[in-house]
């Protein structure tokens, strides 16, 4: 458990006092018009905002919007504008980071009043990685520092990043968790900590490596029962086991840069034969349709889900379970024709006893289309974040302010 090991708001006196809090609103924004698509995070982070507000706090705002290069990498003008709507209260916002105009900005707040730095992506130090004493020592932790009081981290979708504004201020300013990520590490690992059994875990989507570190912890700790494979994940395996995927799938792995988890996936299924389960049968596109074949017989075509008899074992297991960890989607979900893997397994989380954490990205955002986002457990922010979690890797934004509480306790005498 977590619990205590870093400090949260509950910790501080925020009344009057200057707030830098670090949140994850990265939102979907549409290619032709700009707009803002999807306001999901900025909800979820307006309740670390409103309570430091309503605290008395002066509260500064660092997030970042995509990554440059990308069409999406833009200012967060029209995210401030969200934000207002959501908290009900004017959130201003300034097009820099800690130029002249961004310090004027954040020394004329009031006590409870709210500012949004610019995209903090635009500062080219956030993309480096570096040592946490080295991040400590960029421009932007030296010009904001001396204009602070606290740093509070609420970006748990970033966790497993050891960016500047994720770790930089935890090395000299008391630095706390917000809510968002208070609640999420509580979730998962208090579930990890108490898993019961069977417990089930369902890995899909295309970054495999992530899963097949997952699955590779959890059955090597005892933690899992089952292990589910979907996706690209399942297609690794299915190689990995000798079957013949056909060249379009096997291009695909070596494309991604997957190729030596190959060999790896087959120390696994040696290792843990009744553990980890592929499927029997996939679907392809052929001629506009869907059709499903066994693994013996799989075409030259690409794989898109699982096999509707995969679909219903996966169901089954699902449905038996007393735990249940889902991460990834078992197909190309967005096509109608291959969106039954994904759908059957979250219907079958949906509608088993056990307790259930689906993790964020593309299954996150399946089970929130389904409607089913308030019949689940526990629908995570953070795709990467959870998904180190789950693999056993510590977070390096957690862990940096796990050190904060440490050097900070004594000065703080809390």
């Amino acid at each position: 458990m977590m619990v205590g090991k870093f400090y949260t708001i509950d910790d501080f006196d925020v009344e009057g006092k200057t707030v830098l809090l670090r949140i994850d609103i990265n939102s979907p924004v549409d290619p032709n018009t700009g707009s803002i698509l999807d306001d999901t995070r900025m909800k979820l982070h307006s309740k670390t905002i409103l309570e430091l507000a309503r605290k008395g706090a002066r509260v500064i705002i660092l997030a970042h919007q995509s990554r440059p290069g990308k069409k999406d990498f833009t200012t967060l003008r029209q995210h401030s504008d969200v934000l207002s709507r959501l908290l009900r209260r004017k959130v201003k916002y300034v097009d820099s980071i800690f130029s002249t105009p961004a310090k004027l900005a954040i020394n004329n707040l009031r006590p409870g009043e709210i500012l949004l730095l610019e995209n903090v992506r635009f500062f080219s130090e956030e993309s480096l990685k570096r040592p946490i004493e080295q991040q400590a020592q960029s421009m932007i932790v030296r010009e904001l520092s001396p204009l602070i009081d606290y740093f509070v981290n609420d970006a748990f979708a970033a966790a497993h990043r050891g960016q500047v504004s994720l770790v930089g201020f935890t090395l000299n300013t008391p630095s706390a968790a917000g809510r968002v990520m208070e609640h999420e590490l509580h979730i998962i690992q208090s579930t990890l900590d108490n898993v019961k059994s069977p417990c089930v875990f369902a890995l899909g989507g295309m970054k495999a490596d992530d899963s097949i570190m997952v699955a590779e912890n959890v059955c090597e700790n005892g933690t899992a029962d089952y292990v589910l494979t979907s996706g690209l994940v399942a297609n690794i395996f299915l190689a990995a086991a000798g079957y013949n995927i056909g060249k379009p799938n096997m291009d695909l792995i070596k494309s991604q840069g997957y190729l030596d988890m190959i060999d790896k996936c087959k120390g696994l299924l040696e290792k843990y034969p009744n553990q980890i389960v592929y499927p029997k049968d996939v679907a392809v596109e052929i001629g506009n349709e869907r059709v499903d074949v066994s693994i013996d017989e799989i075409p030259d075509y690409p794989i898109y889900d699982i096999g509707k008899n995969t679909s219903a074992e996966y169901a089954k297991s699902i449905m038996h379970a007393e735990t249940i960890f889902a991460n990834g989607p078992a197909g190309v979900f967005e096509n109608p024709l291959f969106s039954i893997g994904t759908e059957d397994i979250i219907n079958a989380i949906v509608s088993s006893n056990g307790y259930s954490i689906i993790g964020g990205g593309h299954i996150g955002a399946a089970t929130v289309n389904m409607g089913y986002e308030n019949k689940v457990n526990h629908v995570s922010s953070g795709g990467g974040a959870c998904i180190n979690l789950l693999a056993g890797k510590k977070l390096d934004a957690v862990e940096a302010l796990i050190n904060n509480k440490k050097r900070f306790d004594k000065k703080l005498n809390l």
